[in-house]
């Protein structure tokens, strides 16, 4: 690509780039929606569901692609391993009307020819808790996974494997719950190992249920993926004058903490997390509201662990810490932030060390809201992306980031429901 400007001044040529062409219509798709729960309270947060399947390739792959997307929030994984890096998928739209699906390049991940495709599905923005008053189920009341593998071969013919009632499932994982505004609870000594590899027995594992939903609604991801953009050390951990052990992030950031740790089989650790100290000095949770922003890793024993939360975000600076096996160090506690992987485009920066911290702040706190959507707060139980936020702050949040695609998929959503009574991604319906 080149381009001219208006007085016919001509560009360079640009670096060779590509593209291909997604799933456009409803009739693309010949995955089916799967469900894993036969029966489930939806009045609480359950332990996430997990799906599967092994298959065989018939011969040498040129290309794959694997097209995805949930009811909930989900992780998909291939022969073990995580596809792609994205966090919080498929993000939050009006879903009735528009559901996103991600799309990657899985060609080196199926060399081998026996393969096994795998997910974790939770609650997310779908169906956990949303707002005030403990309000859930605002999307729909089942977890579902949409999946298509698309396989060209070498000799140019092609194969599709998709989500159908061949797939299996279980709820006997190690993450016990997991939900945007109460954080997780996760026990190691429920891993199953392997249990995404093609080798697993899921003899025991129940069949899938096969959902007739529509695929109408089904948009290719138009925003930015929410990403890990950052780490953190503590820069102090200390007692509090009531005693509580705290860690200082030394900033407040929006995302979780990777912890480290070795111990007994059994021993439970949990992580609380706030934005400020009280007057006192002492660990202050009363403006989280209902939100608990909690982690709770019980350990599986026999060396060192290393853990990190799957389907929650946290806003906070300091880290109550219980249970920990020791004293634990900085190298225990890691910060990892978390926002939309918005490009920084604009830099300020004057003579005066206050005005500079001011803008510092401000580039914090457009990181901490901007996670899939425009949000009010990070931490306590609303963080709803109210226009009246995003309307004030979009012009700064355009001088500091590459917001075009950001903005552009959320306002689609603003469009699709002007004037309707849904539950959208900046308003609850009553």
């Amino acid at each position: 690509v080149r381009i001219w400007d208006g007085s016919g001044k001509e560009s360079a040529w640009s670096e060779t780039a590509f593209w291909e062409m997604g799933l456009l219509n409803a009739s693309d798709w010949k995955a089916r929606w799967i469900e894993p729960e036969k029966t489930v309270d939806t009045a609480k947060a359950n332990p996430i569901s997990l799906v599967r399947k092994a298959f065989s390739l018939k011969k040498p792959i040129a290309s794959a692609r694997v097209y995805v997307t949930a009811h909930g929030l989900y992780e998909l994984f291939l022969n073990g391993k995580r596809v792609g890096n994205d966090q919080l998928t498929p993000g939050w739209t009006s879903y009735n009307r528009r559901l996103q699906y991600q799309v990657y390049d899985i060609t080196e991940s199926l060399k081998n020819v026996q393969t096994a495709i795998g997910a974790m599905l939770a609650d997310g923005w779908y169906r956990g808790e949303l707002a005030w008053s403990g309000r859930r189920n605002f999307y729909g009341k089942k977890l579902g996974l949409l999946c298509q593998i698309q396989v060209r071969y070498q000799d140019g013919s092609q194969e599709v494997i998709k989500t159908d009632d061949s797939w299996k499932t279980a709820q006997n994982g190690p993450v016990r719950s997991s939900e945007i505004y109460h954080g997780e609870t996760y026990d190691a000594r429920m891993e199953l190992g392997g249990w995404a590899e093609a080798g697993y027995n899921d003899k025991s594992w129940a069949k899938v249920g096969v959902a007739n939903h529509p695929l109408t609604n089904l948009v290719a991801t138009a925003g930015v993926p929410v990403r890990k953009i950052q780490e953190l050390k503590p820069v102090r951990i200390f007692r509090t004058p009531e005693g509580t052990l705290v860690a200082d992030m030394g900033q407040n950031m929006v995302g979780w903490v990777r912890l480290k740790v070795s111990g007994t089989a059994g021993t439970k650790i949990t992580l609380r997390h706030t934005e400020v100290l009280d007057k006192a000095g002492n660990f202050y949770t009363a403006h989280l509201r209902n939100a608990k922003q909690r982690i709770e890793y019980t350990l599986k024993g026999g060396g060192e662990e290393i853990y990190e939360p799957h389907f929650t975000f946290m806003g906070f600076r300091y880290v109550a810490i219980e249970g920990f096996p020791g004293e634990p160090k900085p190298e225990n506690l890691t910060g990892v932030v978390v926002h939309s992987d918005m490009p920084p485009i604009g830099e300020f920066e004057c003579s005066n060390p206050l005005v500079n911290q001011l803008q510092r702040n401000i580039q914090w706190g457009q990181k901490g809201n901007f996670v899939d959507v425009p949000t009010d707060c990070p931490q306590r139980d609303e963080r709803l992306g109210w226009t009246g936020d995003a309307q004030v702050f979009c012009r700064t949040a355009a001088f500091n980031m590459d917001v075009a695609a950001f903005f552009t998929k959320w306002m689609r959503d603003v469009a699709a429901d002007q004037g309707k009574n849904g539950a959208v991604p900046f308003v609850i319906p009553d």
